[in-house]
């Protein structure tokens, strides 16, 4: 493969550390790169080296004569003054952008919603951000550099950004390197994965999956070497002491594959243990939402009082049980955080009745970071001082300090103020802070902001043990997936099951459904739309009928499920052979849901989505 760009020996530092030290690495045609690290390790920095934006200390980036570079960084900015057609296409006649499919495509899947002619100033972040990744990726560029390109977009956006740069070029061509926090996004695009650490770039085949089995094996092997080093250290010492060399033959230590690392690693989470301690936190009522309708005054000025209403939400039954984890999608503006609202109680409905357990706590993880408000001035130790002395985690107690460092931080951090501290390491603290408030129902809204991927890792784990129930909201498609057991959209102002996960609720926003900021028509959205169906009239009828039979079933089990929970939590705890019939009673219960579900998904696209 020819190369694109290299870079040769780089050495950067600041006044205060060494970002990189004779760092070398090359980008040949066909490279899909996505690079890794912990916040602050020089991520950014590389991109802005590689595109030319900062020049090293020492060392030098070369490019091959006549290839084309363009780089989307987390900076970027716009000229206010110009409207979006022209921060796009530039001057360029529209009978020449609109005959170009990859200009359509790239408009279809990132500013359909924005207006061709507004004024870039007045954008809000997030539109002016999708605006700078449209203007890049209109252009015809040998090389791409993106860093945090995900960031603003929701999952149907991600969804089609990755869909791009996986046809963008033949499988041979172009260079593609990308920074971002987003996991499911890695693995779809990247071929290969730069870790950034220790002012080095270590090399990995393969997306963010194979990018960690090799980091465990690389880990384990670290390890071994470390013991083996230690018992060296012992033997020297002996030798010493005894004045004789001591014989013995070294430990072999045997890689094993990637796939015997993981064989006997147990399930992220005991579903049945989590429930039963949250049902014995929560009893057997969490929050209800019966026949709940939402609406709101809005401006209209066709109307003779000058408003009129708008529904978000309509009809929504929600009954939460105790340790339910669920995810919940749905466009900006479809009723997502009015939902939440009506959880926590800090919205009223405007029909419909709202029932909540007598022992709910509700705490929610918001993007505002209200937690932290006063206490900017504090170090973190005399913050968590103030907490409780104890937590409990996975079954352990565990000390705040303990928590804290579960969560990245180091004992220098701890007589940091708070002002003092990253984008990122805030976040955790304002996590911590509200688990340490012992709430029971948790509400996660946009958690993965400012987060690298091993943080995002061990805030996973943390929650993989709390015993709540957990509410997530999230354009992160791996976290969703990773925390959550099951999903649920609001889409038309309904409140709706997703059997099939987020691949379903792109399959539905895809054919149409769902409403909101649709985008119209992409290559890639093309793709998920389900083939019409080929049924005959009455195999169409017949399957139409045994789907309203499953979704009549569902509402069944969903009730029997709940009775068994109520069972579980009242029953005698020291009776384990009644516990364990009753566990496996749920356990079937849950079986027929999937079974059930898994039947609905077929029909589903036998007819045609």
């Amino acid at each position: 493969m020819a190369h694109l760009l290299g870079a040769e020996a780089l050495h950067l530092e600041y006044p205060t550390r060494v970002v990189f030290d004779s760092v070398t690495a090359g980008i040949n045609e066909g490279d899909r790169i996505g690079v890794v690290g912990r916040n602050g390790d020089g991520k950014s920095t590389l991109l802005s080296l590689l595109a030319g934006r900062l020049e090293p200390d020492a060392g030098r980036v070369t490019r091959r004569r006549g290839v084309t570079l363009a780089m989307l960084d987390q900076s970027d900015q716009l000229d206010p003054a110009l409207t979006v057609g022209n921060a796009i296409v530039g001057e360029l006649e529209e009978h020449l952008w609109a005959g170009d499919a990859r200009v359509r495509d790239v408009l279809a899947g990132l500013v359909a919603d924005i207006r061709w002619d507004a004024v870039v100033g007045e954008l809000s972040g997030g539109q002016k951000r999708r605006v700078a990744l449209a203007a890049l990726l209109v252009g015809d560029h040998d090389v791409i550099l993106l860093d945090e390109p995900t960031n603003h977009l929701d999952i149907e956006g991600i969804a089609w950004l990755a869909g791009h740069l996986k046809t963008r070029w033949a499988s041979n061509s172009g260079g593609l390197i990308v920074v971002t926090h987003d996991r499911w996004f890695l693995d779809e695009v990247s071929t290969n994965t730069w870790e950034v650490h220790d002012r080095i770039i270590e090399p990995f085949d393969g997306g963010y999956a194979a990018y960690i089995l090799q980091r465990v094996e690389r880990d384990r092997s670290a390890a071994a070497s470390e013991s083996k080093r230690q018992n060296l250290m012992r033997k020297e010492l002996a030798w010493l002491r005894r004045g004789a060399p001591a014989r013995s033959t070294k430990p072999k230590f045997r890689m094993d594959a990637a796939y015997e690392l993981i064989e006997n690693e147990p399930p992220p989470r005991d579903t049945v243990s989590l429930s039963q301690m949250a049902m014995s936190r929560l009893g057997k009522d969490v929050v209800d939402l019966l026949d709940v309708s939402v609406e709101f005054p809005v401006a209209d000025a066709s109307h003779a009082s000058g408003t009129t209403t708008k529904t978000v939400l309509r009809d929504v039954e929600w009954r939460i049980a105790p340790g339910e984890r669920t995810g919940i999608l749905g466009v900006n503006g479809a009723g997502k955080s009015t939902l939440l609202n009506l959880v926590a109680g800090t919205l009223q409905p405007t029909s419909g009745r709202v029932k909540r357990g007598k022992t709910v706590k509700v705490a929610t993880l918001t993007q505002q970071l209200v937690e932290l408000e006063g206490i900017q001035n504090e170090r973190v130790s005399a913050v968590i001082a103030d907490k409780r002395t104890t937590y409990l985690a996975g079954g352990k107690e565990m000390t705040p300090g303990q928590l804290l460092e579960r969560l990245g931080f180091t004992s220098a951090q701890l007589s940091t103020p708070v002002k003092d501290l990253s984008g990122g390491q805030k976040r955790r603290l304002q996590l911590l802070l509200i688990l340490l408030d012992e709430p029971n129902v948790l509400i996660l809204d946009e958690p993965t902001n400012d987060l690298d991927t091993d943080m995002l890792a061990a805030i996973e784990d943390l929650l993989d043990s709390w015993p709540g129930t957990l509410l997530v909201v999230s354009h992160d498609r791996y976290l969703l997936e990773r925390v959550t057991d099951n999903q649920y959209a609001v889409m038309d102002a309904a409140f709706r099951h997703l059997p099939g996960g987020v691949e379903q609720y792109l399959q539905l926003r895809a054919a149409g459904s769902g409403g909101g900021d649709a985008r119209g028509a992409t290559s890639e959205a093309a793709k998920l739309v389900p083939a019409k169906s080929t049924l005959s009239g009455a195999e169409l009828r017949n399957s139409q009928k045994e789907i309203a039979a499953i979704d009549r079933k569902l509402v069944k089990l969903a009730d029997q499920i709940a009775q068994a929970h109520e069972r579980l939590a009242v029953h005698d705890q020291s009776d384990y052979d009644g516990l364990g019939t009753l566990t496996a009673e749920l356990r079937r219960l849950e079986a027929q849901v999937v079974e059930l579900e898994s039947r609905w998904l077929e029909l589903s696209e036998l007819l045609g989505g």
